[in-house]
Formats: structure tokens, sequence, C-alpha cells
């Protein structure tokens, strides 16, 4: 079994910091392509706009980015982008000045905030008078064009809004779409992500020894994301010992074991917003490991190694879910969820599972140049005493593929 050779990859992609000698990334640039992207699907599915709630969404298409998480979970903060033309954002009152400067955005206007929190019994005013001012904006801005998307909204709006005529669709159809191919600054940006990522997996793997919480090693990755300029981290998926498997359980105060694996997914925002999504199982101790946690650490490695050298432009996604790599019968029933799934500023589309059996069922489309995708792989038998998960990031580009994680597997488990 031969591992990834990282020498074939670019050993001039950015690293945490952009020099001042340097143009890896033209922030203006990026914008432009990102907000060209958006409005291009908005015309393709014929709407006149959209009307953004989702805080990535507002930042892919604008650059505009403030409180991120917390708007995550309220309807405070919008942003109305019109097929042509530049958007309008919506903020608190104190925050407008975050959007100065940005070229993608015409005008800041204080916000309408909605939902419970915001409004209380005045909900139903506040309401309308935020769907009058939406209203007032597609007839400025649309050309007549009733049409119009929206990625989330809350109940009581989407009715407000049908009262002046207005047509909503869903709009995660256009923003996905639009996030799919990434520019080359796009690309830079998450090369500083996985840098991030991979030096805070380096402290985790430097820092792991028996009598360590299961928190105190993942709050390693966090303390490095956050020095070098990242965001934040989506999940808690670190889990040791018997609680790796099943997978998907959250860390915790349990305390690390000599001779048990230690396996997380980063599922990392860095800077600029764009994650690092990468998954490896430590050995921890001092000892060889056991031939089953080797057995189980090659297996995972070894779906790793077929489903990425299947990735090529052209293929279907559904071809892809039914070659990839035949996953013995005694780990079929906690198979990861998906094959694969898009990467940019979070996990994006595709989603693509197996033709059959538990799992996330295969959409519709194809590979292009210039995906990032991430290839997913657990490994561990109902009952088992332990599970292995690996996952590496990938872009594609017209020649094949391009691993962009670059951290080492483990010797001790492959060998």
């Amino acid at each position: 079994m031969t591992k990834f050779d990282p020498t074939h990859l670019a050993h001039n992609t950015p690293g945490a910091g952009v020099r001042d000698n340097d143009s890896h990334v033209d922030m203006v640039r990026m914008r432009t392509y990102r907000m060209n992207r958006v409005q291009a699907q908005l015309k393709s599915l014929d709407y006149g706009a959209c009307i953004l709630f989702d805080p990535i969404n507002i930042r892919y298409t604008t650059g505009a980015r403030n409180m991120m998480i917390w708007k995550m979970h309220s309807l405070g903060r919008y942003a109305f982008v019109p097929a042509e033309g530049k958007a309008v954002v919506f903020d608190s009152p104190s925050s407008l000045h975050l959007n100065n400067g940005l070229e993608t955005v015409g005008e800041s206007r204080p916000s309408k905030g909605m939902g419970y929190i915001y409004t209380g019994d005045a909900r139903e005013e506040k309401t309308r008078n935020w769907a009058k001012e939406m209203a007032e904006l597609v007839e400025e801005h649309c050309g007549g064009n009733r049409r119009i998307a929206c990625d989330r909204i809350d109940f009581g709006a989407a009715g407000a809004l049908a009262e002046h005529q207005i047509d909503l669709f869903d709009g995660t159809e256009p923003m996905e779409l639009a996030r799919l191919i990434k520019s080359p600054d796009e690309i830079a940006c998450m090369n500083m992500a996985i840098s991030v990522c991979e030096t805070g997996m380096a402290n985790m793997r430097e820092a792991l020894k028996p009598g360590m919480t299961e928190n105190e090693v993942w709050s390693i990755l966090h303390q490095a994301n956050i020095a070098m300029g990242g965001e934040w981290i989506e999940t808690r998926c670190l889990a040791s010992g018997g609680r790796t498997n099943p997978w998907l359980q959250e860390c915790s105060d349990r305390v690390i074991r000599a001779g048990e694996m230690l396996a997380f997914d980063t599922d990392l925002i860095g800077p600029h917003g764009y994650m690092a999504d990468i998954s490896r199982t430590y050995y921890c101790g001092f000892n060889k490991p056991s031939d089953e946690q080797r057995r189980l650490y090659s297996l995972s490695y070894e779906q790793l190694e077929h489903d990425i050298a299947l990735l090529e432009p052209g293929m279907s996604f559904r071809e892809y879910g039914e070659k990839a790599w035949p996953i013995p019968g005694e780990f079929v029933a906690q198979r990861y969820g998906c094959v694969a799934h898009g990467v940019g500023m979070c996990d994006e589309y595709p989603v693509i599972g197996y033709p059959t059996g538990p799992g996330i069922a295969s959409v519709t489309g194809e590979f292009e140049p210039n995906m990032t995708v991430c290839v997913e792989s657990y490994v561990g038998a109902v009952g088992g005493a332990e599970g292995v998960k690996l996952e590496q990031q990938v872009l594609i580009t017209e020649e094949g593929t391009h691993v962009l994680s670059t951290f080492p597997f483990e010797d001790t488990l492959l060998n």
C-alpha cells in the first residue's frame, strides 16, 4: 500500500499569511467573481433578485461580514441582491460602517429585524414594514420581474411578501450552484485555511498523550485557528477509544487512555471564511497498535485512495457513487453518510451518497474543473471496539485531482 505523496503538490500555495510582496489573493477580484456567479444564476433561473439571510451566502455574494455565528440563528441581518447592479445590505444601525468600501454593495441600510426576539407583540406590523421595503426594492431594481429567490425566511415574512404579488422561490439552488466552481483566489484562501488547520492538527498530534481529555485535545485546534486569523469550527466531532464507534459523537471530558485511537473531523472555518474539512485518526500511547486497529485504519485509508483516484471532470455524481470503494459487509451499517461532498465556505453542494442502503441518495450533476470536494471514510463495525475516520480535501482540475490536504497519515497504523 502506497501512502499519498505530497511532493507532487504545488509548494508555492499561500500559508496563513499573505505577504506584502506577493499577490496570492486579490480580494476585489474574488468578490467580483462571486457576485457575478450569483447574478448569472439568478438570470439563468429568471429571478429578478434574491433576498439572503444566511450570513455565509451574504458574505459569499458581497464580502460583507458581521457577527457570523450570531446571525446564523437570527433574522436581524439580510441582503437584497438584484440580478443586475449592486447589493443592498441591511445591518444593525451601529454596524453599517462595516460595509464601507465594498464595491459589491451599493447601499447599507438599517435592518428591520424579524422574529419574536426583535419584534415581540409588534411582529405583524414590523414584518409588513419589512415586506413593503423589499417590494419597493423589487420595483426599483427588477424591471417588473417579481420572481424573487430567498435562501431562508420567516413564515410571516413570506406571507407579507405575497401581499405585494411577489413570487418566492428557493434561493438555495442558485446560491449552491454559484458557489460550486472556485476561482484561483478562492483556492488560495482555501489553502490558507488548510495551512492553519494543519498547524492545529500538528499541535494536537504533538500534545496528545494518555491522561488528556478529549476536550483538551480539541481546544488545541481552536486555539491555532483563532491565533492564525481563522474564525470558527462548525462541529465538535472528536472521540477516543470506544467512543469512536459509532461515529458522530461530540467530544467530552473523557480521559484518553494509552493504546486507544483518537479520531476527529476538523470542520474548520479559517481565514477569509473558507473551510478546511479534514479527518484523521491518531494512535495514543507508546506500544504498537493492535492488529485490529491497523486493519481498520488500513481499510479506511484504502477507501480514500480508491475514491480519490476515481475523481475526474465529466464523471457524473451518480456514477461516482456507484463506483465507490466496495465497503465490506461488516462495515456497511455504520458507513459514513456520504462518499464525498462539496466544500467552500462550509460544506456545500453536492452531497454524493451511495446508490443503495443507508446514507444520502446520489444527486444529479457531474464533476467540473475547479470544484473542491471532500472525500470521506469511516470504518467501524456495529459493536466493534473502535472505528477510524479519515477525510481528504481535493481540487478537481482539467487534468484530474489535486489533493489539497497534506497532513500525514499514521505510519504506526498503516504499517
